[in-house]
């Protein structure tokens, strides 16, 4: 039965093709350095499903954010392991994901044909910065909310358009409700549908392209 219903789905979505074009193909010898970026991916797929499940309890205002967290952690069945690989597993997606960049970056992997590979690897890289950025003051305690307000008050200082970053960050001229609605906003919203569409075109691109090999000596 399961034969005859891949059958009918592989005349109509070529599912065979798919599989030969993305998967059955020849990639160069390599080691753990070219697992980063497939890490990356598994880490965002892990940030995804775990922020899923705390959005369902978490209450994005300040009079209940932080009361919602300490639910989560003392009164939500798992939730505090749940929370937990969410905050540490931000931090290594940040960790994997510079390394990865680097790692491109010393083999010289950014090269013809990859220019573009890279640029949206670099884009790849800001974006995960946003979304720790805007994931920090979520719990909305001192220690989020003063560092966030140290951080755009940085951002204020651009020539030119610091204030006008000032303001679109928070909201105003100060730390608010409306800041901690844009960040949560940005977070589960604005900056993963980017991530996400540059995801696809970087694995586009890598396919068409072939994973880089190692430089070797004569190279």
């Amino acid at each position: 039965m399961w034969q005859k219903i891949y059958q009918w789905l592989d005349e109509r979505l070529g599912l065979g093709d798919m599989y030969t074009n993305l998967l059955d193909r020849p990639e160069p010898e390599g080691n753990w350095w070219n697992t980063l970026g497939s890490a990356s991916l598994f880490l965002f797929i892990l940030q995804t499903i775990t922020g899923i499940f705390l959005t369902v309890y978490y209450t994005p205002s300040p009079d209940h954010a932080y009361d919602s967290i300490q639910y989560i952690m003392t009164g939500v069945a798992f939730g505090w392991l749940v929370r937990g690989i969410h905050h540490w597993g931000a931090t290594l997606m940040v960790l994997v994901v510079f390394i990865h960049m680097l790692r491109v970056f010393v083999t010289a992997s950014y090269k013809y044909p990859r220019e573009l590979t890279w640029l949206i690897g670099v884009g790849l890289l800001v974006i995960t910065l946003g979304m720790g950025f805007t994931g920090y003051l979520l719990p909305w305690n001192q220690k989020a909310y003063w560092a966030t307000t140290v951080a755009t008050q940085i951002a204020g200082t651009a020539p030119g358009i610091g204030d006008f970053i000032l303001k679109a960050l928070r909201g105003g001229p100060d730390l608010s409700a409306l800041t901690l609605q844009r960040f949560f906003a940005a977070h589960i919203w604005m900056l993963p549908a980017v991530l996400i569409g540059l995801i696809g075109v970087h694995l586009y691109l890598i396919i068409k392209h072939g994973e880089s090999h190692f430089p070797t000596r004569e190279d």
